[in-house]
């Protein structure tokens, strides 16, 4: 086909949503997206799951039948052409398919890849914290870091195979195969059995980060007798779409299918930050940051990864609230995010001597203390709810500039931030840029995951090289910090370091009373790196 007709499919499967994007490949251009939602199963405190089959797949055949006007959802009118003959059109220039998706999760099937129970999802699911503890014991926490990149949280497979295994034996004594959310659709479409390298060094302590393949004596202690994925990269084809997988979804057999990834490193992806010194800020319910490096440098304040493409390697950082905090306030105020912005840009920096803690379901980096609470110091009677939501961002970007600092000092390279997400507006980057000190590049699309995982698409299909993504996404705006501004936050962010350290005794002790009082301890706290960030979110 003419390269300027061919498409790319991207499909991210999300904690609560899924999107999918249709994409020109030669410009980047999009044709077409969608977005459905679906349940996420919490059956115990702590335990966070899905049915792959009736969300993994089930999102993955609407998204795939509506974007190319093909497949059941298609054939009941989902609005996408088909009737007109563009279904045609769009299913005969398709070039190539990539799916991304939350991560690390442990979906345990059988030889053929049939699920044997509900997936357990990244970090929010916690269940496992007796094998974290058993496990650093077993293999030392500092050994653990220098081989993995990664402390053993929450976050981990291991400590979940260790779960499985102990918790479930029938289950785990039928188990064969273990899947993430993009590594189980691909082998859906194609029957190949595969995992990208992100995603496995996510798998604390099962991969080694220099070496770049699994630690067999490890894996074999903690999971006898599975087989273990073939180690790719995301951007790598792996297969193509098979008959059955192609009458299931609409998409031609023979398709190509790229490996995919976890969603934040699709996202990094779409918006061009993957060369050595880039920074991908997310915005969004929490926030997110990923900083691409030449080499690993462990650090336990931070996770240390691989990248998203071969030779490169990753520190990622997360804080557990940011637009979380000023929905919250929204709903308590009952004021609209535009009422509020207005309100708060008439503000000085620092909200009239309000200081907050954005803690507010505990914390991420650089803390790691799923029992931080938040803490909002120096009211007054006169402070109002504008002084409140302000105070909210400007926590954000303490928050942002204590991760900007801890990967500095573990030895990040950080020379251009990309600011992305719903709630990458005007307002709060603003105060991110006067607090950080540091310039942030607004790209043209912030659609999210779904669009890096067709510029992986078109990367394995041969229709792309990893610079064209300044074509298809380039920088629209850029953020400049205000240096008077800064004068005010950098005094302020000497309180924000201090204020965590002395509230800390009392804010766990609330905590504790939290968790008697709820009949079990916080879920998703200390949820890590392939988090979902909620881009539609839009403070400030």
């Amino acid at each position: 086909m003419p390269e300027r007709e061919a498409l790319v499919l991207g499909i991210d499967i999300g904690t609560s949503s899924s999107k999918g994007v249709l994409v020109r490949a030669v410009d980047g251009e999009v044709v077409a997206t969608a977005v459905r939602e679906h349940r996420t199963d919490t059956p115990r405190p702590g335990w966070v799951e899905h049915d792959a089959e009736e969300v993994w797949w089930a999102d993955f055949r609407a998204l795939a039948g509506e974007l190319l006007g093909a497949g059941p959802d298609a054939a009941a009118g989902s609005g996408s052409g088909s009737d007109s003959g563009e279904g045609d059109d769009r299913r005969g220039a398709l070039a190539g398919v990539c799916v991304s998706g939350i991560g690390p999760c442990l979906l345990p099937t059988d030889r053929d890849g049939t699920p044997l129970r509900r997936a357990i999802l990244y970090g929010v699911d916690t269940r496992a914290s007796d094998q974290i503890v058993a496990q650093a014991a077993r293999y030392g926490g500092m050994r653990v870091l220098e081989r993995c990149g990664s402390p053993l949280t929450s976050q981990a497979v291991g400590p979940k195979l260790a779960w499985l295994r102990e918790r479930e034996p029938e289950t785990y004594e039928r188990t064969r195969r273990w899947f993430m959310a993009s590594s189980w659709l691909v082998h859906r479409l194609t029957g190949a059995y595969v995992l990208d390298h992100h995603s496995a060094s996510q798998c604390t302590p099962l991969y080694d980060l220099d070496e770049e393949e699994w630690i067999e004596d490890w894996r074999e202690e903690i999971a006898p007798g599975l087989e273990w994925p073939e180690l790719v990269w995301p951007s790598d084809s792996v297969g193509e779409v098979t008959a059955a997988a192609s009458e299931a979804t609409g998409i031609p057999a023979g398709t190509p299918v790229m490996a995919g990834t976890v969603d934040a490193w699709a996202e990094s992806t779409a918006v061009g930050a993957t060369n050595v010194g880039d920074l991908m800020l997310m915005y969004g319910t929490t926030m997110f940051l990923v900083n691409v490096v030449d080499e690993p440098v462990p650090d336990g304040r931070l996770w240390s990864t691989a990248g998203a493409f071969e030779d490169t390697y990753c520190l990622a950082g997360g804080m557990a609230t940011s637009g979380a905090v000023t929905g919250w306030l929204r709903d308590l105020t009952g004021a609209d995010y535009a009422t509020l912005t207005a309100e708060a840009a008439e503000l000085p920096p620092g909200a009239e001597g309000l200081l907050m803690l954005p803690y507010f379901a505990g914390e991420r980096t650089p803390v790691f203390d799923a029992d931080a609470r938040g803490v909002v110091a120096g009211l007054t009677l006169r402070h109002g709810r504008a002084h409140l939501y302000r105070a909210a961002l400007e926590a954000t970007a303490f928050g942002v500039r204590h991760n900007l600092t801890t990967m500095s000092e573990a030895g990040g390279d950080l020379r251009r931030l990309i600011a992305v997400g719903g709630g990458a507006r005007e307002l709060w980057t603003q105060i991110v840029s006067d607090v950080t000190g540091r310039e942030q590049n607004i790209p043209r699309h912030t659609i999210g995951a779904a669009y890096g995982d067709a510029f992986l698409a078109a990367l394995g299909a041969g229709l792309a090289r990893r610079e064209d993504i300044e074509v298809w996404n380039p920088t629209e705006s850029v953020v400049t910090p205000d240096p008077e501004h800064g004068k005010t936050y950098d005094e302020l962010y000497r309180h924000y370091l201090a204020l965590y350290p002395a509230t800390l005794e009392v804010t766990h002790a609330l905590a504790a009373r939290q968790h008697a009082d709820a009949g079990g301890p916080d879920a998703g706290s200390d949820s890590g790196p392939g988090s979902d960030s909620d881009p539609g979110s839009e403070p400030g």
